[in-house]
């Protein structure tokens, strides 16, 4: 059983004499995959490929086929009962992850994320592993924190690294107020309790004294036992407005509850970072979480709701996280934040924190989509990545590791309440493109579990997170309104055509590293221009150059999903002569590959591409 307190932690004897595993030189070479632990893999599925790529076959769950659409759903009750499932642990586990490893290698992968794996309020259904209860425990839905170090260490041994999910912010529900449920109004708020394991507030809001409440450890209240004060929470009531400051920064988090960092020091209305007054309780955090990195040889934390934070917290934070790694040698421990509020924000605030990456949740997302789509023109998604004078860098390489570029994820909170995968309402003919750009433009590309097998995340128009997190193993939420079927497909197009990409990336410094150019295009090599949507719709050739060390690599997608488009693509002109070619190191119509096109002296300098329906090709 984890420890009650901190004191119980040897972090110098926890390290002794163990090797860690290094971190990678540059993290924009990595792939990284997000999943989520409860919706990932229950270890039970049949007939798919094991770790070293054999047939599995002694499982209970088969896999997914076209016919399964819908099984889940074929009466209004079970319709009921499969949303309903959503809502709660469903039975996804580290050691079903573990079993996965070879899956995710054989993508491409190379870096795991997984969602928060801490013990979880007792009382609650935080399947998603955002309500933490023990700091310095694993949930026992998901297995133990010898599950959790043996899953890294294959991972290691597979040359895959782990990414850990963590919240500084705020702790689960752990405690009632007195009032109920009350707002933010800038003032403090009496407490009730602590809640028990049934979820009453049934215990002094303090220190637990397990002789006259024995049951308290390890399903209530919260631990270790060193944030059982007030002192250690905010205790300011729910946040009404999200953009409203200090309400933001001191508010709890819908039901969540916000955690003390520090004092801020203002001066005349800017907050004085340097001055940041630490608070006892980001000193523990800080120790909780060097626990796991010590315990597990975690690579990376992905941190959650840093706009809730201080920014002198977060610094702190990140200044310790960093330098507590190099100690075990990890000297490039990657901490990705998720700063919500518009981009110039997210970046500065990235600066000031220290943090080595944004979430690329908002308009990279969206604009990716929507060109892929045909929405419109691809210069918006191309400007996001040329424009970095926005965020006060002189270069647009600044971003090559700077922002985790994704096409989907669990929350899209920008979608209102329509949220919606990519593929959903007839899009998964695009999957495959969006990817593509996704893996070949700047950032460091990650992908959502289930992405690349077609998942929608349709299901219902009411807003709710549960249709972005199907079960990937099936079980009673299984994606296509389906239970009882498992996606580890790699036979599936998308996941075969994918790994290729990724191995074609790992293979070239261009396509990892190098400058970026959306590049204009022409149908009768005399008229060149950015593409554009006509009659509505973008249906076009969509090419961009990747540029590193005089070496350029040309990526194209075609955004028509049913018809075969060429088109005159500008390159770079000093970098190639007249009567040079090109060759196709890749395409989705592999009997292209291997095959040249001339380089022309049109608009300085072109080359004519052909790319299938729907379809991606890279030149060089």
């Amino acid at each position: 059983m984890a420890e009650k307190s901190l004191r119980e932690i040897n972090l110098t004897a926890l390290v002794s004499g163990r090797s860690y595993f290094p971190s990678p030189d540059r993290w924009e070479d990595e792939v990284i995959y997000f999943l989520m632990v409860d919706r990932f893999s229950d270890g039970k599925e049949n007939l798919y490929r094991d770790n070293q790529g054999n047939l599995a076959s002694s499982g209970s769950t088969p896999p997914f086929a076209s016919a399964d659409n819908g099984n889940a759903v074929t009466t209004a009750a079970d319709a009921a009962a499969w949303r309903d499932a959503g809502t709660v642990f469903t039975g996804g586990t580290l050691k079903g992850i573990e079993s996965k490893l070879g899956y995710l290698q054989r993508l491409g992968v190379t870096a795991v994320w997984l969602s928060p794996i801490f013990k979880q309020v007792n009382a609650d259904n935080s399947y998603h592993g955002y309500g933490i209860q023990h700091f310095l425990d694993v949930d026992p839905h998901f297995g133990t924190r010898d599950d959790l170090r043996n899953l890294v260490s294959s991972a290691h041994k597979m040359g895959l690294r782990v990414i850990l999910d963590i919240i500084l912010n705020h702790s689960g529900d752990v405690f009632r107020y007195n009032s109920g449920d009350p707002a933010w109004n800038g003032g403090k708020y009496d407490v009730k309790g602590f809640r028990d394991s049934s979820g009453a507030a049934s215990l002094p809001f303090g220190a637990v004294d397990l002789t006259q409440h024995p049951k308290a450890f390890p399903d209530a209240a919260i631990w270790p036992e060193e944030f059982q004060s007030e002192a250690a929470f905010t205790r300011e009531g729910y946040i009404k407005n999200f953009d409203y400051f200090p309400e933001y920064a001191d508010g709890d988090f819908f039901g969540l509850k916000d955690l003390h960092h520090g004092e801020r020091r203002m001066k005349d209305g800017v907050d004085q970072v340097d001055d940041y007054v630490v608070s006892p309780t980001l000193r523990r955090l800080s120790e909780a979480y060097k626990f796991w990195i010590a315990f597990a040889d975690i690579d990376g934390f992905r941190l959650d709701t840093v706009k809730h934070m201080d920014p002198g917290a977060a610094r702190v934070f990140s200044s310790v996280m960093h330098e507590f790694a190099q100690t075990v040698g990890k000297d490039n421990f990657y901490i990705i934040g998720e700063i919500t509020g518009g981009r110039e924000f997210a970046f500065d605030r990235l600066e000031v924190t220290g943090l080595d990456a944004a979430l690329g949740i908002s308009d990279e997302r969206a604009k990716m989509a929507a060109f892929v789509k045909g929405d419109s023109g691809p210069e918006e998604y191309f400007d996001l990545f040329r424009n970095s004078l926005l965020v006060h860098k002189d270069s647009h390489v600044w971003f090559r590791d700077k922002v985790v570029t994704s096409v989907d994820d669990h929350d899209h909170v920008d979608q209102g309440r329509q949220k919606h995968r990519f593929s959903a309402f007839g899009y998964s003919k695009m999957a495959l493109p969006v990817m593509a750009v996704n893996a070949c433009t700047l950032g460091i590309p990650c992908i959502y579990y289930g992405t690349e097998q077609l998942f929608d995340g349709e299901g219902g128009g009411d807003g709710a997170d549960r249709y972005l997190r199907e079960c990937m193993f099936g079980g009673p939420f299984g994606a296509f309104r389906s239970r009882g079927r498992h996606f580890f497909l790699e036979d599936q197009e998308v996941f075969r055509e994918l790994g290729k990409i990724h191995a074609l990336r790992r293979k070239l410094l261009s396509l990892r590293r190098g400058r970026q150019y959306l590049r204009q295009i022409s149908g009768n090599g005399t008229d060149f221009g950015f593409p554009q949507k006509l009659g509505g719709r973008m249906r076009s050739i969509v090419a961009w150059s990747r540029i590193f060390d005089e070496k350029e690599v040309v990526c194209a997608i075609n955004t028509d999903p049913d018809n075969t488009r060429s088109a005159h693509v500008t390159i770079d002109n000093g970098l190639h002569a007249s009567g040079g070619a090109l060759a196709c190191l890749y395409s989705t119509h592999s009997a292209e590959i291997g095959n040249t096109v001339a380089v022309e002296p049109l608009n300085g300098k072109a080359v004519l591409l052909t790319v299938p329906p729907a379809g991606f090709a890279v030149y060089g």
